[in-house]
């Protein structure tokens, strides 16, 4: 979905109704606190225009709001900004026909590693990201970490937000399965599940090839039980008795699963909860934020409510944040408009309106957000506040690199614990499979 958002056009979408919904939490953007910070000099080259792809939005406001924070800085800076929505499958496709060709979008709000997958082929954004951090409370630990290029205290990533995974779930169900809490124990976890299947009232989580979903409930399997795809170094390590431990977990999990979670994708689960058809999965908060908008299923927003997915055997949430992660190509005619842009997009009149309408779906990177009214709105959004500050992620516990992007991109971890859950192999099989394909490219 493209939108090129002319100057002319700008007019009429920061006065019609995208504007006019966000009025309030403009007003509210004031209470957020500022540090004195020096905006680095970014003069817009003349004749400058800049095209945007970023990921289809799972909540309304999220492409409402951008747009018209695009359209505000079209107006002001008297330049041409086209966006492009797209898939989130198919963003890294586009991304990698970009980088390749050295042509196409000026920038890109990509996921958590991609900035490091491109680091030879994107710019360096540190005097964004200092002068941000100064005036905005500093960068939270996953702001900073998929920021920075690894090993340097180069940023070459702006992470605008994250999206966090805690369980969802129906607490009438909860409770009828004889539980007045998520537990953090596993196998108080899976007693939980075997009960609401019994119940009729099963759980659901995606082992398809889902970017947010498929990936977060992999990598909380593994986390919770101890395992790690690879060591400090860097070093392949996803082979351990703690993996395979947490596969053999998986074999007694998955039954009481709704049949066809292999094949989920990122909405799937969203589909089924506001259905019926789940009472209790792993998901950001568009899926509370559908079922309340509607008015059909506002018995189910209202019964519904969030909790960290259990802990386990490592005492936190074994969780990281599908961070929003923005980039900029070398290959762009005009890097300060397109600095000048990200930097817009994250000052408190944009960022703050765009964070409260979306609910919060995006947590926020820096932490002066934490602030942002949204977030005494309503307490069932507590749990995704401080998401962003998860100390898990994307190639734990390893560098952020092109390793760990690509792994990420090619769902390993995730078709090892499907093949699993469908029999196709045991968990001594799955791991092997799946070290041999990360050691392709951690060398």
């Amino acid at each position: 979905m493209a939108n090129i958002i002319t100057r002319r056009d700008s007019l009429k979408l920061i006065g019609g109704a995208a504007a006019a919904s966000t009025f309030a939490a403009q007003a509210a953007a004031q209470a957020i606190p500022k540090g004195d910070a020096m905006a680095p000099k970014m003069p817009i080259e003349k004749g400058a225009s800049l095209r945007i792809l970023r990921p289809a939005r799972f909540v309304e406001p999220d492409e409402v709001i951008f747009r018209a924070n695009t359209a505000k800085f079209a107006k002001e800076m008297g330049i041409d900004v086209r966006v492009d929505f797209v898939g989130w499958e198919d963003i890294r496709q586009q991304t990698a026909v970009s980088s390749n060709t050295g042509a196409g979008p000026d920038v890109v709000l990509g996921w958590a590693e991609d900035p490091h997958v491109y680091a030879d082929k994107v710019m360096e954004l540190s005097d964004v990201a200092e002068y941000l951090g100064k005036k905005y409370g500093g960068w939270s630990f996953l702001g900073e970490k998929y920021g920075k290029k690894v090993g340097t205290n180069n940023w070459i990533g702006i992470p605008f937000g994250g999206s966090t995974g805690p369980i969802a779930y129906r607490k009438s169900a909860v409770k009828a399965a004889g539980f007045d809490k998520i537990p953090n124990d596993l196998g108080e976890f899976l007693k939980l599940c075997q009960a609401l299947k019994k119940a009729n009232k099963p759980a659901g989580f995606a082992l398809g090839n889902a970017v947010g979903d498929g990936n977060g409930f992999a990598n909380w399997l593994v986390w919770s039980h101890g395992g790690y795809l690879v060591d400090e170094a860097g070093k392949v390590a996803i082979n351990s008795k703690e993996t395979i431990a947490a596969l053999k977990y998986l074999k007694d999990l998955y039954p009481s699963f709704i049949p066809g979670t292999l094949s989920w994708g990122d909405v799937s689960n969203n589909r089924a909860y506001a259905a019926q058809e789940i009472w209790l999965t792993a998901n950001g908060v568009s899926l509370y934020f559908a079922v309340k908008k509607d008015p059909a299923t506002a018995a189910i927003a209202e019964d519904t409510d969030h909790a960290p997915m259990p802990f386990g055997v490592v005492g936190k949430a074994p969780q990281s944040s599908l961070i929003l992660n923005a980039m900029v190509f070398k290959h762009t005619k005009f890097p300060n408009a397109a600095k000048a842009y990200i930097t817009y997009m994250m000052e408190a009149e944009q960022y703050d309106p765009w964070l409260t309408g979306c609910l919060g779906y995006w947590s926020h990177t820096l932490r002066a957000y934490g602030k942002s009214k949204v977030w005494e709105s309503d307490p069932k959004l507590a749990v995704y506040r401080d998401g962003t500050e998860n100390q898990f992620w994307s190639g734990y516990k390893g560098p952020i690199s092109h390793a760990a992007g690509t792994v990420a991109a090619e769902y390993i971890m995730v078709q090892m614990c499907a093949s699993v859950a469908a029999g196709q192999a045991t968990p001594e099989e799955a791991v092997r499979e799946a070290e041999r394909r990360t050691r392709r490219y951690y060398r």
